[in-house]
C-alpha cells in the first residue's frame, strides 16, 4: 500500500513540479498513449454500451408494459446510463482492454531490464513511462464514457422506436426531461476517479513485476482484479455521496 501511495505522489510531483525543473512531458508520448489506451478501445466500448442500452430497454418494456407505462422506458435508460451503468461498464471494458495491456507492457520492460536501463541513462521511469499513460487515461476514459452514454441511448431508442412504436422526438423529450446536468456531471466525476484508480493500479503492478514471464502474467491478473474491486468500491462510495449530499 505504501508503494502505491508513493507512486501517486511521484506522479503528482512530475505533473506539478516537473515542468518547472525544465523536464516537461513530451506531447507525442501522451498522444501515442491516447491512441493506444483510448482510441483503440472505442469500438469495444461503444458496442458494449449499445448492447446495454438495448438490453435495458427490452427488460424495462417487459415490466413497465404490464403497468401500461412503456412511455417511461426512455427515462429509465437515460438515468441508468448517465448515473451508473455508463461510467461503470466503460471502466470495466477499459480495465480489460487497456489496464491489463499497460501492466503487461511495463512488466515486460521490468523483466527485460529496460526500466533499469532508463535509470542508467538518467531518465526517470515514472516521468517517462507512467505520467503519459496517466494523462492519457484521465483524458480518454471520460471521453469514452460520453460516447458510451450516447450509443447506449441509441440502443434504447432502437427498441422504443421499432418495437414500442415511439417516435424519435418523443424518445428524446422523455430522456431530456428525466435527466439533469447533475446526472451527467456525476457520471463524468466517477469516470475521472475510475481512470485514476485503473491507471495507477495498472502501472504499480507493472513496475513491481518479478519472476520473468510468469510474473508478468500474475501481475496482469492481479491488476485486473484489484482494478475491478477498486472501481466497484469507489462507485458505491461516490453514489452514496451524490445520493445523500
Amino acid at each position: 500500500m505504501s508503494s502505491y501511495l508513493e507512486l501517486n505522489f511521484r506522479i503528482l510531483y512530475w505533473l506539478l513540479v516537473g515542468p518547472f525543473r525544465k523536464q516537461p512531458l513530451r506531447l507525442n508520448h501522451i498522444f501515442q498513449q491516447i491512441i493506444r489506451i483510448g482510441v483503440e478501445a472505442l469500438p469495444m466500448s461503444c458496442l458494449t454500451a449499445f448492447s446495454i442500452g438495448l438490453t435495458l430497454a427490452m427488460q424495462a418494456s417487459h415490466e413497465l408494459g404490464k403497468l401500461g407505462a412503456n412511455m417511461y422506458v426512455p427515462n429509465l435508460v437515460a438515468v441508468s446510463l448517465l448515473r451508473e451503468l455508463g461510467p461503470l461498464l466503460i471502466g470495466v471494458i477499459v480495465i480489460g482492454r487497456s489496464g491489463s495491456a499497460v501492466t503487461a507492457e511495463l512488466g515486460t520492460m521490468r523483466v527485460s531490464e529496460e526500466i533499469e536501463a532508463l535509470g542508467v541513462m538518467a531518465i526517470n521511469p515514472v516521468r517517462f513511462l507512467v505520467v503519459p499513460r496517466f494523462i492519457a487515461m484521465l483524458i480518454m476514459l471520460p471521453v469514452l464514457t460520453i460516447f458510451g452514454n450516447y450509443l447506449g441511448m441509441v440502443g434504447g431508442w432502437s427498441i422504443c422506436h421499432f418495437a414500442l412504436d415511439m417516435n424519435t422526438a418523443g424518445y428524446i423529450m422523455r430522456s431530456v426531461e428525466a435527466t439533469r446536468l447533475s446526472d451527467l456531471y456525476s457520471g463524468l466525476c466517477k469516470s475521472f476517479v475510475f481512470a485514476w484508480l485503473i491507471i495507477t493500479i495498472a502501472c504499480h503492478a507493472g513496475l513491481r513485476v518479478e519472476g520473468g514471464a510468469e510474473g508478468v502474467g500474475i501481475a496482469t491478473t492481479q491488476s485486473v482484479v484489484h482494478s475491478l474491486v477498486a472501481i466497484l468500491m469507489a462507485n458505491a462510495v461516490l453514489t452514496g455521496l451524490f445520493f445523500f449530499f
